[in-house]
């Protein structure tokens, strides 16, 4: 397949773009089977997808001259997850339809939504934006969908991802039954199935990812450090790639700030970007990248999608992504649109086993290397310092009067040693590594102790993740019942149905008779047993990485009496007349339901503010959830990932 059968209009945009051939996933849309048709296109970062949708849903934007058919509200929709992959796709639909008469109004959070409204009511042909402003608008009947003939969903796995659903359905409910609907996902979930069954009809599967060639423009490293030197290893890669464009991915926003200071104070030219930046930070770290003003970004993984920069050759893990997927969404900034690019995985030695396994799902085979040392990257340095003085420069009679000049008060040796040294002294200077020895692989496996907690106790306690255990409620219990300091607590392993908490050795006989005198005394938390456990919680972790069998015979936790999950008479036990599972002699007083009331350490005072307990069968404590509490620490239960604020209105 050809643009040969293009409206003209559309093939003069791309001949000026210089698009030649087609790619892959854009043949496939232009076929005659997909033609007019619900489409669902699997296809790799960086294969042309914006301007695949852009040509496939020309057939509903144009008419018989190429001209863009009239109309008093938006014909075509995109959505897409983050703020800047819609300002991409923005860019790419206006020079593809610039010639055809068609407006592209972009909506997205961050912006000046009275200023879209009034963009929209002045007749967008295409309307691009993120789910959360799109819904504001539709829902304050700024967004007219009546004449809506096609919807595309840019990375609609993402989208899911981030907890758009509901924002998703809401805007395809609203939306004309006769439209075209385009799903474009790198992957296919299940998620992503449910969608399609209910919002296409019959739609043509497009899958243009062949995962033998889906890496074979990015070169995959991974670089074993020890973990207090990820911050060097990093230094020294940049300098030995000297990329003309690297970005740095890192886990938090924390993380970014961090990474972002250490860099500028070695003299790199770098931009921060992350969920905590306005869209005009944003915008404007892009644009120094575009403009060459900087060459490293560092960046959570909201810039994992729909930043597209020519010039990025290099990417680094500086921290494990969270599963292959966001591996390889990663790692899909560079080697894009068939040029060259280098992904490097920067691995603690305790984390290797994790990522080799992670490479593995994702079916790449990287390489594994130690991280350049001073030598390495001296001689990198020598190399392209001889490719770039050996090339070809125009030279000024001013330039060669100055050379003369300098040649009679210097040596050619010593002219030569100074442009070395002007050259060099641009440079940051590169890090001394701790070399990647036995030894040194097995000093990081060590546990790391803080002072006075190198002979310690571990002791056990019968309550984990499956009745709410939280290290805000858990501390201030142990201080109360063995009389110690928060200080004089050590390391604290929760598991799913016990919690594991150290204690120094010098201290645990102490702590051991002052639990037992509190036991029972106060209140129902107070029949919570502690003992001492011989083996810690790494047996039990074991235990629980191979999945036993025999979990219904797994002994009763002490101190806690195991209901049945219905009685003789069919209901749920529980509700005033329930027992308290631990002491069955008395029903719980609900004026000793107490809980700690805030930060670590704090003291008892009741009830804590805002939040109510309620007691569940089988002695577990449940948090009531106000609308304001959910999401926050301690909360029993998870409503999903929390979006990103700045990835959506």
């Amino acid at each position: 397949m050809t643009f040969a059968d293009l409206p003209t209009r559309l093939r003069d945009a791309l001949t000026e773009r210089e698009y030649s051939q087609p790619t892959d996933v854009q043949a496939a849309v232009l076929e005659p089977q997909a033609l007019g048709r619900d489409l669902i296109v699997s296809a790799q970062t960086g294969s042309g997808k914006t301007v695949a949708f852009g040509l496939a849903m020309a057939s509903e934007l144009l008419g018989d001259e190429g001209i863009v058919r009239q109309a008093n509200s938006p014909l075509a929709l995109i959505i897409a997850p983050t703020r800047e992959l819609a300002l991409q796709v923005s860019r790419e639909l206006a020079w593809l339809y610039g010639s055809t008469g068609a407006r592209v109004a972009t909506c997205v959070g961050g912006m000046n939504p009275s200023q879209e409204r009034k963009v929209l009511r002045s007749g967008a042909t295409i309307v691009v934006g993120t789910p959360g402003r799109l819904r504001d608008h539709l829902e304050r009947g700024a967004l007219d969908l009546s004449a809506l003939s096609a919807v595309v969903l840019d990375e609609a796995d993402e989208m899911l991802d981030m907890g758009f659903r509901d924002e998703l359905e809401a805007i395809l409910d609203a939306a004309p039954d006769q439209r075209r609907t385009l799903l474009f996902s790198a992957t296919m979930p299940r998620p992503i199935e449910a969608l399609a069954q209910r919002y296409q009809n019959n739609a043509l599967r497009i899958a243009t990812v062949d995962k033998g060639r889906s890496h074979e423009d990015i070169s995959y490293q991974a670089v074993t450090v020890s973990p207090p030197e990820v911050e060097n290893a990093v230094v020294n890669l940049l300098r030995f790639h000297e990329a003309e464009t690297a970005i740095l991915f890192c886990a938090t926003r924390d993380s970014v700030r961090r990474l972002h200071a250490t860099l500028q104070e070695r003299g790199f030219s770098v931009v921060a970007l992350s969920g905590e930046h306005s869209q005009q930070e944003r915008n404007q770290a892009l644009q120094a990248l575009r403009d060459r003003r900087a060459r490293v970004c560092v960046a959570t993984d909201v810039a994992a999608r729909g930043i597209d920069l020519p010039s990025l050759s290099l990417v680094v893990h500086v921290e494990i992504p969270r599963d292959a997927e966001t591996l390889q969404h990663r790692s899909g900034r560079t080697g894009r649109a068939g040029k060259k690019g280098t992904a490097v995985l920067i691995v603690p030695f305790p984390r290797r086993k994790r990522v080799e396994s992670m490479l593995r799902r994702a079916s790449i085979k990287a390489q594994w290397i130690d991280a350049p040392d001073r030598d390495a990257i001296m001689a990198q340095d020598r190399e392209r310092l001889l490719e770039t003085l050996m090339a070809p420069v125009e030279v000024t009679d001013a330039d060669r009067d100055l050379a003369a000049k300098l040649m009679t008060q210097k040596t050619p040796e010593e002219l030569a040693a100074m442009l070395v040294h002007a050259h060099r002294s641009k440079m940051p200077e590169p890090e001394d590594l701790v070399p990647n020895t036995p030894e040194a692989r097995k000093a990081a496996q060590k546990d790391t102790h803080r002072p006075g907690f190198e002979d310690t106790v571990w002791f056990r306690m019968d309550i984990g993740r499956q009745n709410n255990a939280d290290p805000r409620w858990i501390l201030p219990l142990l201080c109360r019942r063995g009389h110690v300091t928060r200080n004089e607590i050590g390391a604290i392993r929760i598991g799913p149905n016990e919690t594991y908490f150290q204690i120094p050795r010098t201290l645990a006989d102490k702590f051991a008779a002052a639990a037992e005198r509190t036991a029972g005394t106060e209140s129902e938390e107070d029949s919570i047993r502690f003992e001492v456990s011989a083996d810690g919680p790494r047996v039990a972790a074991r235990q629980n990485r191979k999945g036993r069998s025999d979990r219904g015979q797994r002994p009763r936790p002490h101190g806690v009496k195991v209901q049945p999950s219905r009685g003789s008479d069919g209901k749920k036990p529980g509700g005033k007349s329930g027992k308290f599972a631990g002491r069955s002699d008395r029903k719980p007083d609900r004026n000793t339901d107490r809980k700690p009331d805030g930060a670590p350490g704090g003291k008892f005072s009741g009830k804590p503010e805002g939040k109510s307990f309620k007691k569940k069968p089988g002695g577990k404590f449940t948090p009531k959830n106000d609308r304001k509490d959910r999401g926050k620490p301690g909360s029993p239960k998870k409503f999903g990932t929390p979006k990103d604020p700045f990835s959506q209105s």
